[in-house]
């Protein structure tokens, strides 16, 4: 079984959340928080910062620690073939400067802010629906019931 630890944004402003769009390498496009693996050594604080950064271009504080997820995903779904457990750390985060730059590069196609009930219809992971869940409700033990994947949303 392979295994990640990623640190994801969740930013909401004036009923909108900033949003990334992943582009696979077979042209598949889906919407996402951004964030990503937490490299080794890395404190996924730190970690959440740099992903915004490079993701979206844009500077950006952490306000709180959301909660956790872990899941694992089976071999016939994950990208490598084999089971996968990723293990996302959410922040609620604000964006404290302008977009630095161009941010996309050969994942992030582009990013956006969204109104939320617009989410609904964008072809999504599953991170974004767990992230606003979090943000919104804020569960004490800071974990929320599993997201069902179909449909529009993607691992």
């Amino acid at each position: 079984m392979s295994f990640r630890l990623a640190a994801y944004a969740v930013c909401i402003d004036d009923g909108q959340v900033l949003l990334a769009r992943h582009v696979s390498q077979s042209g598949a496009s889906t919407w996402t928080l951004p964030g990503g693996r937490v490299e080794h050594g890395e404190d996924p604080f730190d970690a959440v910062i740099r992903e915004v950064a490079e993701e979206t271009g844009r500077v950006a504080v952490v306000d709180r620690l959301l909660g956790l997820d872990s899941r694992v995903i089976p071999a016939a779904e994950a990208r490598a073939g084999v089971d996968h457990q990723n293990v996302g750390v959410f922040y609620a985060v604000s964006v404290t400067g302008a977009r630095l730059g161009p941010a996309p590069n050969d994942e992030v196609a582009e990013s956006a802010w969204t109104r939320i009930p617009d989410i609904a219809h964008l072809r999504r992971s599953s991170l974004v629906d767990i992230g606003l869940a979090l943000a919104q409700t804020l569960p004490a033990t800071g974990h929320v019931a599993p997201v069902p994947v179909g449909g529009l949303i993607q691992h």
